[in-house]
């Protein structure tokens, strides 16, 4: 049965069914795949992001920003990111955690690439 996102376990099965599909994508999974060398330890730090994004339980800590700064990406590929996003939140949840996660990921997306054109165009690299 399709329910909300209530706990670290509905967290872990958002992440890993999404994470399934961006390794597989003709799109994105490259990227991904040539930088990940250590999945389980990725996926270990998504769960705790997202568990403190969207269940405001804190168990995350970083600057996922930096990390992605200087790859090669471009708003086809958050075009991309944002669409299986979307889509394994809908084939899994539904109610107000879930388009609060889906308003995230937009919201997210949007934010790295302006930062991300912004440090390209401007020839500067982020804080770490």
């Amino acid at each position: 049965m399709i329910h909300d996102i209530e706990n670290i376990l509905d967290i872990r099965q958002l992440v890993d069914s999404f994470y399934g599909k961006v390794r597989k994508d003709p799109i994105i999974g490259k990227l991904f795949n040539d930088k990940i060398q250590d999945w389980d330890t990725h996926l270990e730090k998504m769960y705790r992001f997202w568990q403190t994004v969207l269940l405001n339980d804190h168990t995350y800590q970083g600057s996922p920003f930096a990390l992605h700064a200087p790859l090669p990406i471009e708003k086809s590929h958050f075009d991309r990111w944002i669409l299986l996003w979307n889509e394994t939140i809908d084939n899994h949840f539904t109610g107000k955690i879930a388009e609060e996660a889906k308003w995230r990921g937009d919201k997210m997306a949007a934010m790295f690439l302006s930062k991300i054109e912004y440090y390209r165009n401007n020839n500067v690299k982020p804080i770490l």
